[in-house]
């Protein structure tokens, strides 16, 4: 029971997402779909949450120099990883840099370039969670595969 716990709160953290949480539950001895399950559902909460987050961020805090600066910085970085094919590709673009299953390709950087970009927000949740749809179908096949061929 706690490894679902473990599975949900490392699929929802910015530390790795379903990357990580569906290969920990997978190899914790939870069978692979429950681990799909769990980190694909965790992992769908992130765009929400953090998109409102980052908009009362923004809102309350940013006459505060330390977050003005170190969102200046953050936005500067996503903006610089992303620009080029969200800009060109727009939401389909967004779709696939999120479904990539690699590090700081998530549905965080995603999110926050969604923001910072001023995407639409329906279709950026559209984008995000396709993208995070797609990545956690990956991941749990390749767990699959690989728990069966050993």
């Amino acid at each position: 029971m706690i490894e679902l716990f473990y599975t949900f709160l490392l699929s929802i953290s910015p530390l790795g997402e379903a990357r990580v949480g569906i290969p920990y539950g997978a190899l914790s001895g939870i069978p692979v779909g429950y681990a799909f399950l769990i980190g694909w559902i965790a992992n769908l909460f992130v765009f929400p949450l953090f998109y409102k987050s980052i908009d009362w961020s923004n809102k309350s805090l940013w006459k505060r120099r330390w977050y003005k600066k170190g969102a200046v910085y953050l936005s500067k970085r996503a903006k610089n990883k992303t620009q080029n094919t969200i800009s060109k590709y727009g939401q389909w673009g967004l779709m696939v840099f999120v479904m990539i299953p690699l590090p700081v390709t998530g549905a965080y950087i995603g999110t926050l370039a969604a923001y910072i970009l001023r995407m639409d927000y329906k279709k950026s949740f559209i984008a995000v969670n396709t993208g995070v749809t797609i990545s956690c179908i990956i991941l749990a096949t390749g767990m699959f595969l690989g728990i069966k061929s050993f």
